[in-house]
């Protein structure tokens, strides 16, 4: 990119020779003011305070992830907002949404305040807090649902531990549905993986780990599946991950019921293959599962049986990863990583297009919990939350370039295509590739 300041101090930007959604080149003028699109034309935008000629790049509305854990309050040492949202910037997100398993749990309106309003002061992202379903995270007692809903959470979620307990989670669907908030589950029912840290497969038998079967995955989806049809309200399955979890959302699509999924891009690149190494970065939850697993999930995407991705971003100091894989936690880094893996896998494939992009990585999670300014289309008075793509810009995964506090990504040394080279929220810059990272 070639950076043009204007002397007069008019607060527009030009982004000249864009290609919004890797289609036909045009030119973008923008009110940072305002923070919306202000004009689209042929002609490139010259006398804007700030012009940028984009060299035939991609632009897509910001990313918006609804699946990240940023650690703050109480683990400060491995995430904090702050930098978190420069993670997030520069893998060309908007808008996150941060799980609620911190210390202390966010299953309170002042704590969840706080996380919204240090997000806002930092400015490089809009950080939506995620409530807890149950109090502390204990699978007990239903934490305060609408007096938290009347805040900025929109979702809440017990991730990390599963709502194992029917009738709470019965309670829960009631009560999300009155308050017209989503409920995301963690589904693993813990009395089947207890020990466990690996796909129950050849695998993990060989090398002598103990197996994570899928059913302790699908059998917690295909009851709160029932539930969800029978009582009502708004469903969201947090990382699926195996071939069976796709045919029950398949299932519950087909008979109205009101549920949504999210498929993480570990899950859509990575096998139990990778146990084979013993590195605790591997670890995660639910487990890498099997080839079959893997296809299955990424045909889900492109069918709309799975809805969106997203990158359950989870930082790891190397003390709790660096360890005998059983006792690594459980986690992967990845806001960095997660646009070149989907342009990897779908686009450079050929299996779909930057369209599908924006609507699996913006627009459907920004509609599922109602953002009205974020996943909105690039269009003249829309919002400004924007980011470039270089779809040639070859680089190397390393854990310690990256903006994270943590360093715990599964594709260190692995090479991609497609990079994250700006990010706008509300017409002002949040991030911008170095040059060494343009080249």
């Amino acid at each position: 990119m070639r950076w043009k300041e204007r002397s007069r101090a008019v607060a527009t930007l030009a982004l000249n020779n864009v290609r919004p959604y890797g289609e036909d080149e045009t030119n973008i003028l923008i009110d940072v003011d305002a923070g919306v699109i202000d004009s689209i034309g042929d002609a490139p935008f010259t006398d804007a305070a700030e012009v940028v000629d984009c060299g035939g790049k991609v632009l897509l509305p910001g990313l918006v992830d609804v699946h990240v854990h940023l650690r703050e309050p109480g683990r400060e040492d491995t995430e904090t907002i702050a930098t978190g949202s420069d993670a997030a910037a520069a893998g060309g997100f908007t808008a996150v949404f941060t799980m609620a398993n911190t210390q202390p749990v966010i299953d309170q309106p002042f704590l969840a305040d706080a996380v919204w309003e240090k997000g806002q002061a930092y400015g490089k992202c809009d950080v939506y807090p995620v409530g807890s379903i149950s109090k502390g995270l204990g699978g007990e007692t239903l934490t305060e649902i609408g007096l938290m809903s009347r805040g900025h959470v929109r979702m809440f979620s017990d991730d990390g531990r599963c709502v194992n307990d029917p009738q709470l989670m019965r309670r829960a669907i009631e009560y999300a549905k009155a308050y017209d908030v989503v409920l995301a589950q963690h589904a693993e029912d813990h009395r089947m993986t207890e020990g466990s840290c690996a796909h129950e497969g050849e695998n993990a038998a060989r090398l002598g780990l103990r197996g994570w079967p899928r059913v302790a995955e699908e059998s917690i989806v295909a009851r709160d599946l029932i539930m969800t049809r029978d009582y009502g309200g708004r469903y969201h399955l947090c990382h699926a991950s195996t071939e069976g979890t796709v045919s029950l959302l398949r299932w519950a699509k087909e008979q109205g019921i009101d549920v949504t999924a999210e498929v993480t891009p570990h899950h859509l690149l990575l096998t139990d293959e990778k146990l084979e190494t013993y590195d605790g970065v591997y670890r995660v939850n639910p487990p890498l599962r099997e080839n079959k697993d893997t296809f299955a999930l990424r045909d889900a995407l492109l069918d709309g049986t799975i809805d969106v991705v997203a990158t359950d971003h989870a930082p790891h100091g190397s003390e709790d990863k660096c360890v005998e894989f059983e006792n690594a936690k459980p986690g992967m880094i990845g806001l960095e990583t997660s646009l070149a893996i989907i342009a990897h896998i779908f686009v450079e494939s050929g299996l779909a297009d930057w369209r599908f992009v924006a609507k699996v990585m913006s627009e459907r999670p920004a509609e599922i919990l109602r953002l009205s300014d974020h996943g909105r289309p690039i269009a003249v008075g829309e919002p400004a939350n924007l980011t470039l793509v270089d779809t040639q810009a070859p680089w190397t995964a390393r854990g310690e370039e990256m903006a994270s506090k943590s360093k715990n990504t599964p594709y260190e040394g692995s090479e991609f295509n497609t990079r994250v080279t700006a990010t706008w929220l509300r017409g002002k810059q949040t991030y911008e590739a170095t040059d060494d990272q343009k080249n």
